[in-house]
């Protein structure tokens, strides 16, 4: 029996031994990925492009801006609201011989193509004995704001985690970003790519040119002893905030960027729960069924001994995103729940616990809950 997910180079170009370092500048990660996409698509002409708004002045929150500039019209082929039938048409032109980066403008117009998505793509590979591939990437936005409510406002990376076959990726930091999507492009796989609308603010230093960022699992972004906190996508940049915080008032955090939900590598958070004894993880999508509940009951199972207090899981209520502003107040877990549950599960005195969350609040200035925080313009 053969695997459902083939092994891909992740060899960079521009990859440099120990202590050189290379060019890189300033960009947010929405505007990493942009160039990663057309680095990618200069360097191989199999690569196309379908998306629902690809010649739209916006260009798909200018990810695919002036990719027209670089490469052929022909490769930037505008989706009808067809997604189903595209999405089949793009997994054929992957068993061809291409390779296809689908871009849709938020992840709920996928649940129109998911027998494409869960049974044709995913499989393809495994029924096939090996025969066929579909090196196929899906861009999905997610993410909160303009009032989207429950069908637009959805993270459902438990859905596509859930399906061997798949890779599923949720960069929350520019660098990644770009190399990410690169690797993306050039897999055997198909790979799920889920691009947080605020992440696509946050700035860093990218490398100029080609580049590759393996598709291999979780990144620690901050150090401490005192707790593990896990978190995807755009909750990493919150539980940076808090860690930063929590750090200042003598409690120091790891921090794990997940990365890659699948396939899904473990290892540096068991280490982590080894020693600090403690677990918090913070998704992006829904707390029950979600992935923080995977990592958590894997964790426990490999780490019970180590383990000075239960698991603990943030991630959004059980019901369907409210509309008006008001009504999200609390809908969303931040940098002041993630730092109060940290503080509980290190049994710090309430008084302590109430300063870390006003330090907090205080920098966000009083923004209202659906618009981007200036914070994770980093960079970071």
């Amino acid at each position: 029996m053969i695997s459902n997910q083939i092994s891909a180079s992740q060899t960079s170009l521009n990859q440099t031994s120990a202590g050189q370092t290379s060019p890189s500048q300033t960009q947010s990660l929405g505007d990493a990925i942009r160039d990663g996409l057309t680095e990618i698509a200069k360097a191989d002409p199999s690569v196309l492009f379908f998306a629902e708004g690809v010649q739209d002045p916006a260009a798909l929150f200018g990810t695919l801006k002036h990719l027209d500039q670089y490469i052929d019209q022909s490769r930037l082929i505008e989706m009808p609201i067809a997604e189903n039938g595209l999405i089949g048409i793009a997994i054929g032109a992957a068993m061809a011989g291409k390779r296809p980066v689908i871009s849709l403008q938020r992840v709920e117009f996928a649940l129109l193509a998911m027998e494409q998505i869960l049974n044709n793509a995913a499989k393809i590979h495994y029924v096939s004995n090996g025969l066929h591939r579909v090196p196929i990437v899906i861009r999905m936005v997610i993410g909160r704001g303009w009032g989207q409510g429950p069908e637009h406002s959805q993270s459902l990376e438990a859905i596509f985690s859930h399906v061997p076959g798949l890779k599923v990726i949720m960069p929350a930091f520019a660098a990644d970003a770009k190399g990410m999507i690169v690797s993306a492009v050039e897999d055997n796989n198909p790979v799920i790519v889920l691009e947080h609308r605020w992440t696509h603010y946050a700035s860093g230093e990218v490398p100029v040119g080609l580049y590759r960022s393996p598709l291999d699992g979780p990144a620690r972004v901050r150090e401490g002893d005192r707790l593990s906190v896990v978190a995807t996508s755009y909750m990493t940049l919150e539980a940076i905030r808090a860690a930063d915080v929590l750090a200042e008032f003598g409690y120091p955090i790891d921090v794990f960027d997940l990365r890659v939900l699948r396939p899904l590598k473990l290892d540096p958070i068991a280490e982590s729960v080894r020693r600090t004894g403690r677990l918090l993880t913070v998704d992006t999508g829904f707390r029950m069924f979600g992935i923080g509940a995977e990592i958590a009951a894997e964790i426990t199972s490999t780490c019970f001994d180590a383990l000075k207090a239960a698991p603990v899981r943030l991630g959004l209520p059980d019901h369907p995103t409210p509309s008006s502003r008001g009504l999200v107040q609390g809908f969303y877990p931040d940098a002041a729940r993630i730092a109060r549950s940290c503080a509980e599960m290190l049994d710090l005195p309430e008084e302590t616990t109430t300063k870390i969350e006003a330090r907090i609040l205080a920098d966000r200035k009083g923004l209202p809950v659906d618009v981007p925080d200036p914070f994770f313009k980093g960079p970071f």
